[in-house]
C-alpha cells in the first residue's frame, strides 16, 4: 500500500517525534523512494544549519541587569 507523505511527517520523524511503528513505514518508504529520500535529506540538511538554542540570557545580559540594578538601588538610597 503506497502512503503519500507529507513535509510535516519527515520534520516529526527529524526531531524523533514518531512512533516506533511510524518511524519504521517513513524510514522504509525513504529507502524505496527517491523523492522522499531526496526531500528528506533535504529537510535534515536544513534541520542541521539550525542554530542551537539557548535557553538562558548571555552574560552581558546579566551583567547590564545588575548594573541597572545597582544604579537604581543607589539612586533610591541617596
Amino acid at each position: 500500500m503506497m502512503h503519500s507523505y507529507t513535509p510535516n511527517m519527515l520534520v516529526k520523524l527529524i526531531y524523533c517525534e514518531t512512533d516506533i511503528f511510524e518511524t519504521l513505514e517513513l524510514e522504509n518508504s525513504i529507502e524505496n523512494d527517491e523523492t522522499l529520500k531526496t526531500m528528506y535529506l533535504d529537510l535534515k540538511n536544513g534541520f542541521k544549519k539550525l542554530p542551537e538554542l539557548n535557553y538562558g540570557p548571555s552574560m552581558t545580559s546579566v551583567s547590564n541587569i545588575l548594573f541597572y540594578s545597582q544604579a537604581s538601588s543607589a539612586e533610591a538610597i541617596s
